[in-house]
């Protein structure tokens, strides 16, 4: 399994751990539970939970499946505002332990991120992926990995033909193995050979205009690939690095893989800057980033939808946003631990540098996961 499957897997894994039981209204009851044949006199059964009147209608179907994903009902219409205009007391209302008015805010944050790289997914379509340079350039990084297989594979033979006594089979299966992966290279060699004479003696070139910054990251990834002194990771990425489109579709793809790596290195963070409150938990900074980042997306969202709409107005919501993001963290956490203007004031001023050395070491993580793994 790749780190990019590992990825989507716990990510699908923190998705499915959100879903929880239907606790809304129910409609009427009938005294008795269906499920365990308790008695229940409410709406709700005493013993396991469940709603004494059990729904039978297709549009039920739908009501659960956006309930069951993030709680889509009344409380999603008292979350968001207080998300947006009053953020501290919806942290602290959360920790201290008013859960069942708002929407969780692992399920909330879970649910913006798969909706923003839905919608991203529509609006920039990876099409130069399949294009005849894309093509190329993947074919050549196949053929250096299958390359570096099959000179691992030789090595392997070589060792084991220097010992005096092999193990039994070893040998027969090393140089099995060579021939695989020297089939494997020859194959990724046709396959470059067939693509580069598709193109053409005079269709060669990448397709890119002069001085474009694809133009100018190919040609830095190109000088950083062909410098004796790059490790293979560095050389590996700069291979990647040289089909730009094909680069910037697998760091999308990594970005929403990996965007819950944002929490746990945000939280320790915020632990810093609350070492000597001991009624503050872990657990409540695990909130607090959940509902900004939270907050984040969905802003970014708002403001990628007037770009695309009028960019004149998506302009003015753009430079409005520089105001509102440190705005909101301000306010957030004045609200969330109930500290006075100064303890706000400055724990907000490093928080602000922690948040830029977060953001770069989860970028540094997305681009090694994305282009160096």
């Amino acid at each position: 399994m790749s780190m990019e499957d590992a990825g989507a897997a716990v990510s699908a894994g923190l998705v499915a751990a959100t879903l929880e039981r239907p606790s809304g209204s129910a409609g009427e009851h009938q005294g008795t539970c269906s499920d365990c044949g308790a008695h229940a006199p409410g709406k709700f059964c005493a013993e396991c939970g469940q709603p004494t009147h059990v729904h039978r209608t297709l549009l039920h179907l739908g009501e659960e499946l956006l309930h069951g994903v993030m709680h889509f009902d009344a409380r999603i219409w008292r979350t968001l505002p207080l998300l947006a205009l009053n953020p501290g007391r919806l942290t602290r209302e959360w920790v201290q332990g008013a859960r069942t008015r708002y929407v969780s805010p692992l399920a909330l944050f879970l649910f913006t991120i798969f909706v923003t790289f839905f919608i991203l997914s529509f609006v920039r379509m990876p099409e130069p992926v399949m294009s005849l340079a894309g093509r190329q350039a993947a074919a050549e990084v196949a053929l250096d990995e299958a390359a570096a297989e099959a000179e691992q594979a030789r090595q392997r033979v070589v060792a084991l033909e220097s010992e005096a006594t092999p193990e039994p089979g070893a040998l027969a299966e090393a140089r099995a193995a060579l021939q695989e992966a020297a089939a494997e290279r020859d194959e990724r060699v046709a396959d470059l050979e067939r693509l580069t004479a598709a193109a053409g003696p005079d269709q060669r070139g990448d397709g890119l205009a002069p001085g474009s910054w694809q133009a100018g990251l190919k040609d830095w990834a190109a000088g950083i690939y062909q410098s004796e002194n790059a490790g293979p990771t560095a050389k590996k990425m700069a291979r990647k690095l040289q089909n730009p489109d094909l680069a910037v579709y697998k760091l999308q793809q990594t970005l929403y893989k990996f965007a819950f790596l944002l929490v746990p290195l945000s939280i320790p963070f915020m632990a810093v800057l609350f070492l000597h409150h001991r009624r503050v938990s872990l657990y409540d900074h695990g909130v607090f980033v959940l509902y900004s980042l939270t907050f984040m997306a969905l802003l970014g969202l708002v403001v990628s939808g007037l770009l695309m709409i009028n960019g004149w107005l998506g302009g003015l919501a753009w430079m409005a946003s520089c105001f509102l993001v440190p705005a909101h963290i301000f306010a957030q956490l004045k609200g969330a631990y109930s500290l006075s203007w100064f303890s706000a004031l400055w724990r907000f001023v490093f928080l602000v540098l922690f948040c830029n050395i977060v953001l770069g070491l989860f970028l540094w993580a997305v681009i090694w996961l994305g282009l160096g793994v």
